[in-house]
């Protein structure tokens, strides 16, 4: 039994007075995994919402296979539920096939085969058999538990309830109940933004073995080259969202020409249209004859000017007629696309002898273990590592936010800057502009306005933040950053959630310039083009068993590439 598609067509869904989805369609067969991309606030999340029913469109329909799963971008757990618990329920459909299977395997035998009712038993029989084999029922139980080591959650307990897991490790075990269960499709908004390399290589490994359609969002470009057999874009185009075939990198190749074409083609058809109009208005006053005959034209001259007339107005008419059917059928105009345009994501401290900061023998019992760092007036450190290593600790160390054994000296008045990984705003009613101006201040708002940072569009600046996605959150954070930039910048995965095409921009900002940045990341594609130094953290060690080295239980530093 072929497994079914996913479809969608002409979906409208708006919220407030912005139409998120405008007549958009999808078709995701079996075996296709198909990535969303698009700017923060493109209706990424809103589509998957409305492709999995968890929302319901204004209009359009959507076809989608029974059981499918999906993973929101917060996993809706119960705090007093246990991880047991949820691994049962993923293996609750498995378990109940075999269960089933054994019940019409012992009526099959029972029932002779000339029976007239034995035919159907057969066929229920069979097509049972087809799904269970399509969801691995038999292996179940094994690959639950390599599901949970996969995804960096084997160490975990049974018992452990999921109010004292981290969000990371929620969010982790929310996709492994998916990956266990094996739906017949998939829809997943940002599934690898709590994975480092193993896990999302485990993922990665995972969703190309599935036999059913997957359809994700993901700011993950290395994990959209490994992955996707299709991107389908959700920024405004010509005819709407535009469908590529293959990973990232193509699509970045083809989307820069798609750009050029609309471009070119909207240039073409207003200088067409200005001539026309020049046709059907100035031409039709100077060629028309309004001067009286010349001696030598009086016998002839009533037949040449009806002649010229009847020329003009044959011009005019069909210089009108194609102004009016191109005016009809014109491409509406680029919208100027947002550019990154912060000057400097950070500013020179005074000039000193003394680092900006400086550790030696610091421990965070349980977390992090480092045997010395120094962070100078310029650096650009990379500081990478498993989950769990304890990068956010170190930043947040650096920050001067967290407490620490050892010795922690930080120049006096140092100016620092954290980006954290959860953003939250307390007043949500308020607008993003309202929101940006209270934080800072009316001067230094007016001084430096968050319109000219290229991190929204004008349409978002009166939107209330308690309806931003998480992504434009992160995007308002980012601003109010990059307004008073800092004399040590610190940056905690700081292309979660943003848009591809940020991560390029904000990547290229962060490199040589005034200030030291730090930045803690497992963006591969980010490691990949990182030209400062990269310090790799290992797990901290018990008390007692450091090992002395750079990072305590890592490979040290590493300088350019």
């Amino acid at each position: 039994m072929p497994q079914p598609a996913l479809l969608a067509h002409d979906l409208v869904r708006v919220l407030g007075d912005r139409r998120v989805l405008d007549g958009v369609s999808l078709t995701a067969p079996p075996g296709r995994r198909v990535g969303l991309i698009g700017e923060n606030g493109a209706g990424k999340s809103t589509l998957l919402r409305v492709l999995a029913g968890a929302d319901r469109p204004d209009s359009g329909s959507v076809s989608r296979p029974p059981g499918l799963g999906f993973l929101p971008q917060e996993p809706p757990f119960e705090p007093g539920s246990t991880l047991a618990a949820v691994l049962d329920d993923a293996l609750r459909e498995a378990r109940e096939d075999l269960a089933r299977l054994d019940r019409l395997g012992e009526e099959l035998a029972r029932l002779p085969e000339d029976d007239p009712g034995h035919p159907a038993l057969l066929d229920a029989y069979a097509a049972l058999l087809e799904r269970a084999r399509d969801r691995e029922a038999w292996d179940a139980d094994r690959r639950a538990a390599l599901v949970l080591d996969g995804l960096g959650l084997g160490g975990l307990g049974p018992a452990r309830t999921l109010g004292s897991l981290s969000g990371g490790q929620r969010a982790r075990l929310a996709l492994a109940a998916l990956l266990v269960r094996r739906p017949p499709a998939l829809l997943l908004d940002e599934p690898t933004n709590h994975l480092d390399d193993g896990a999302a290589a485990f993922l990665e490994e995972r969703l190309r073995g599935l036999p059913g359609a997957v359809v994700l969002a993901a700011h993950d470009r290395a994990f959209l080259d490994a992955v996707c057999t299709d991107l389908i874009d959700l920024d405004p185009a010509v005819d709407g969202p535009v469908r590529y075939g293959g990973g990232y990198s193509s699509y970045v190749r083809e989307k820069r020409a798609e750009r050029a074409r609309w471009e070119r083609r909207y240039a073409e058809e207003r200088e067409e249209a200005e001539a026309l109009r020049h046709a059907a208005g100035v031409t039709a006053r100077r060629v028309a004859p309004d001067r009286g005959p010349r001696d030598h034209e009086k016998m002839g001259y009533g037949h040449r000017a009806g002649r010229v007339q009847s020329q003009v107005s044959r011009r005019v008419r069909d210089a009108t007629r194609r102004l009016a059917e191109l005016e009809r059928t014109r491409v509406a105009a680029p919208p100027p696309p947002l550019r990154f345009a912060a000057p400097h994501p950070a500013v020179a401290a005074p000039e000193g002898p003394d680092p900006l900061v400086s550790l030696r023998d610091v421990r965070v019992p349980g977390r992090l273990a480092l045997a010395a760092l120094e962070v100078s007036a310029n650096d650009r450190l990379l500081v990478t590592g498993g989950n769990g290593a304890g990068k956010s600790t170190l930043l947040a160390l650096l920050a001067g936010d967290l407490a620490a054994e050892g010795e922690v000296r930080r120049r006096p008045a140092l100016k620092v800057g954290l980006l954290a990984q959860d953003t939250v705003f307390a007043a949500r009613d308020r607008t993003v502009r309202d929101t940006y101006a209270g934080e800072l201040g009316p001067e230094r708002a007016e001084r430096t306005p968050l319109a000219g940072l290229g991190l929204f569009g004008a349409a978002d600046l009166d939107k209330p933040v308690g309806r931003l996605s998480a992504g434009q959150r992160r995007r308002l954070a980012l601003a109010l950053l990059m307004a008073r930039p800092p004399e040590l910048l610190l940056l905690d995965e700081p292309t979660n959630h943003l848009s591809p095409r940020l991560c390029d921009e904000l990547e290229e900002a962060l490199g040589a310039g005034p200030g030291a940045i730090v930045v803690a990341s497992h963006d591969r594609w980010l490691r990949r083009r990182w030209q400062g130094r990269e310090m790799r953290l290992g797990p901290a060690p018990a008390r007692g068993t450091g090992t002395g080295t750079k990072t305590g239980t890592g490979t040290g530093t590493r300088t350019g590439r």
